[in-house]
């Protein structure tokens, strides 16, 4: 099974020597994606940088062929915990239901002081195979 580098040309590049997503059979597993526009430019408000952060997921997720419901994990990152309800509302703006599991947690920075938010996903195409 070969293993594909996602990088959607709609978003900013990568920071490093990395890819945005990595498609392996039915699985996509995201880098983290912080709230940059594909300028480079970051907006100062946290709610921008979520809806950012869940716009360059989506592009990850189309380019390989998934939407939202495909998440099975988000793992968020926030700087502050005044934080964590803004990026709630921002999610349930993309993701309905309740079916994924999801963590939190605070961190002390990110690779650029103006980063708030950072956010990753694993999604799975396909059936669950009966238990």
């Amino acid at each position: 099974m070969t293993r594909l580098g996602i990088n959607p040309q709609t978003i900013a590049k990568p920071l490093a020597r990395y890819s945005h997503g990595a498609l392996q059979g039915p699985w996509l597993f995201s880098s983290g994606q912080l709230g940059a526009h594909p300028d480079g430019s970051i907006p100062e408000d946290v709610e921008a940088q979520c809806v950012l952060c869940f716009e360059n997921l989506k592009a990850i997720l189309a380019d390989a062929g998934m939407t939202f419901a495909n998440v099975m994990r988000f793992n968020a990152y926030v700087i502050d915990r005044a934080f964590f309800p803004i990026y709630g509302k921002v999610r349930d703006q993309y993701v309905e239901g309740s079916d994924f599991a999801s963590t939190l947690v605070i961190v002390s920075g990110f690779t650029r002081p103006e980063f708030k938010v950072e956010v990753e996903i694993t999604a799975f195409k396909g059936d669950v195979p009966e238990a």
